[in-house]
């Protein structure tokens, strides 16, 4: 027998490191009403969503009020520190708040499956900063964040799941979840947007169609625009499943309906014999009525269903929440790993006080603070969302898991 599973405590956090290769369970597919795998086991997918990782939501970092997107915080950013330290900030960003420890603990808790929220301008650029207008060149750092997490994941024998979060463009009127700058075309305004979707989703499954620990590809996250019948959506949807097929037959292709995940008209019956449907659900009882229109859409047409989105509630509402999922076999994917001086995410980030004062400042209710200043904050953060500084909340984990 290979060594046996090592559990680590590393700053008070379980941490799962399995130096034994990662044995493949096949490619999750669809059976029926079911999500099995290779060995044509059912798979009830339990995971957590990587949210403010590739893609800053404002209200993720307290900017709410402040910033409407992403794009504007790193505006800011520039224009406190300058475009070097700006640069030097994401740099750690990005490198810090998702790492293998971060992996090794969502194994060791029970997770067994992650959600990338993907921004796409970490794998090509916007349309109007292509070098060459109308062609579409590729960015290596999204392409090698992805290579990261998915050996991560295998390693552990986790599904990763990407989710193209922000689209080029934005998919929807809701700015700060799909970083949208209003002043330019949305998805739904500009083909060479929508081209560049189906040219993205292309490249990826090209570059993942032979790794069983991909779980599938969630083509575009809560869609939010006025779609009649929701025609336009379901055109480029099965236009992203053509050029993913014509690459890559392994994998699940998940479907979100418009207006937050929730709006299926048009989008059924499904278009090809590996398709999930995935609904969102945030805010609302935890009934079987809540969620009756999306196990209609599993029976009439025999096709899972996953829950791919929901949290920020509390751990009563968690815990309901989940049972009510688990009792009709659908998994689910939690929001989110980490959030600032919270208690909802699954991990607790301290705010520098450095941080806060920037805050006040770009509210109008500070100073402002030098440039070295700022500086030192923002790196201060970037420290703090590493998990060896991030503090559990266990009982977020004892809601979703019931131990």
């Amino acid at each position: 027998m290979k060594n046996s599973l090592i559990l680590l405590v590393l700053a008070g956090i379980l941490v799962s490191c399995d130096p034994s290769e990662p044995s493949s369970q096949g490619f999750l597919k669809r059976d029926g009403r079911h999500i099995v795998n290779g060995k044509g086991e059912n798979v009830l997918l339990r995971g957590i969503g990587l949210g403010g990782w590739m893609l800053q939501e404002p209200y993720m970092l307290k900017l709410s009020g402040v910033a409407p997107a992403q794009y504007d915080i790193r505006k800011k950013i520039t224009a406190l520190t300058g475009e070097e330290r700006c640069d030097e900030f994401y740099d750690a960003w990005l490198s810090n708040m998702v790492t293998r420890r971060d992996i090794d603990s969502l194994k060791a808790w029970g997770f067994n499956s992650v959600r990338l929220a993907m921004h796409y301008n970490l794998f090509t650029p916007p349309v109007n900063q292509e070098p060459v207008p109308g062609e579409i060149t590729w960015l290596e750092k999204g392409f090698v964040m992805t290579d990261s997490l998915l050996r991560w994941c295998s390693e552990n024998q986790i599904y990763l799941i990407l989710d193209l979060h922000a689209a080029p463009g934005g998919q929807g009127n809701d700015i700060p979840i799909a970083d949208v700058d209003t002043t330019k075309p949305k998805l739904w305004e500009s083909e060479m947007n929508r081209t560049k979707t189906v040219a993205l989703w292309s490249r990826l499954a090209q570059r993942y169609s032979d790794e069983p620990w991909i779980g599938g590809y969630d083509l575009i996250n809560e869609t939010n625009y006025p779609l009649p019948g929701n025609m336009a959506l379901l055109q480029l949807l099965t236009e992203i499943t053509n050029a993913i097929r014509a690459v890559d037959t392994n994998h699940i292709i998940f479907i979100e309906g418009n207006h937050f995940a929730t709006d299926f008209e048009g989008l059924t019956p499904p278009w090809d014999d590996n398709i999930v449907y995935s609904f969102h659900k945030y805010w609302n009882p935890t009934t079987v009525e809540t969620i009756r229109k999306y196990l209609d859409i599993r029976d009439v047409h025999n096709v899972p269903v996953w829950m791919g989105e929901s949290g920020e509630n509390n751990n009563e509402w968690y815990r309901s929440a989940v049972e009510l999922f688990e009792a009709d076999s659908i998994g689910w994917a939690w929001w989110t790993l980490k959030k600032l001086d919270s208690e909802s995410g699954i991990m607790n980030v301290t705010v520098p006080e450095g941080y806060r004062q920037i805050i006040d400042y770009w509210k109008g209710a500070g100073p402002a603070p030098s440039p070295d200043e700022a500086h030192l904050a923002l790196m201060e953060l970037t420290e703090n969302i590493r998990i060896e500084n991030c503090r559990v909340n266990y009982d977020v984990l004892k809601a979703l898991l019931r131990k």
